[in-house]
């Protein structure tokens, strides 16, 4: 998942395209990342819900993407299940190490049981992890509040399973975002395992009752999506609306038979959240 930190540079305009980012050489080894792209104004929270109906080892489902970091669920090559919450930091650099401590994401707050640390190779930042063994076929929630503090702006990011009656605190980090909030919206799913044979296997994901809230406390429905890919040539994508959710496929014997590559499509909205 971390190549899409560079990546995020396309989304921030709304043009995310194949010529984003180069991953021809995944041909034959990875199942293709796919994308919704949410349009909208700057905001000041963020979410979004998903249902992982088939998943495989070594898959994300980012469910609030956005300019300066992502969140979702994971299944590591191991089967164990993770809640990520990463925020980055500005630059072109791979090295975390090399980053000057007071250009670096600083942890502000975080869940009792959630870890943290830095990662880099692609881009650089602040990551936390909290361990939840999520189920296919079960919706979760996900939230991302703003919030300007000096020079940073602060990214809190919270989790709950859809029926849950409170919302679980993963981490509050802070970094150096040229005082703008949120922007940029979006999911995705990717295949990270990337060993051939992970790209047999087919994983797929809806996702809806997407919202902002923007700066003037307005709420503002996502119920526009745009469908995307990375560069990996596979056709064996898919997009489009089901059982009133958006939803992305990718991999095994997935069919691109709803929606065309950069081809739009319109959800209508559902109810306005309630939030921590």
């Amino acid at each position: 998942m971390l190549r899409h930190l560079r990546f995020a540079t396309c989304l921030l305009i709304f043009t995310t395209s194949s010529l984003c980012r180069g991953d021809e050489k995944l041909a034959g080894k990875a199942c293709r990342s796919v994308h919704l792209n949410y349009p909208g104004p700057a905001a000041a929270a963020f979410t979004n819900t998903v249902i992982v109906e088939k998943s495989a080892r070594g898959t994300y489902f980012s469910v609030c993407a956005f300019n300066m970091g992502y969140f979702g669920i994971q299944e590591l090559g191991n089967g164990k299940k993770v809640v990520i919450f990463s925020i980055w930091e500005p630059g072109d650099q791979n090295d975390p190490k090399k980053v000057d401590e007071s250009k670096r994401v600083k942890l502000v707050a975080k869940g009792s049981s959630t870890r943290v640390g830095r990662f880099g190779n692609e881009g650089t930042g602040g990551q936390s992890f909290l361990d939840i063994d999520w189920k296919p076929g079960v919706a979760y929630r996900f939230l991302v509040v703003a919030k300007l503090n000096g020079d940073r702006t602060e990214y809190a990011g919270y989790f709950a399973p859809a029926d849950a009656k409170t919302w679980t605190h993963v981490a509050t980090f802070s970094t150096l975002a040229s005082g703008k909030l949120l922007s940029g919206y979006y999911s995705f799913v990717e295949d990270f395992r990337r060993n051939g044979t992970s790209l047999t296997e087919e994983r797929k994901a809806s996702f809806g009752e997407g919202w902002i809230r923007d700066e003037k406390n307005r709420w503002i429905a996502l119920s526009r999506a745009k469908f995307t890919a990375d560069a990996n040539p596979s056709m064996a994508i898919d997009a489009g609306i089901d059982s009133g959710r958006f939803f992305l496929a990718t991999g095994g014997k997935t069919s691109n038979d709803h929606m065309k590559l950069n081809s739009a499509v319109d959800l209508k909205p559902a109810g306005i959240p309630e939030l921590p």
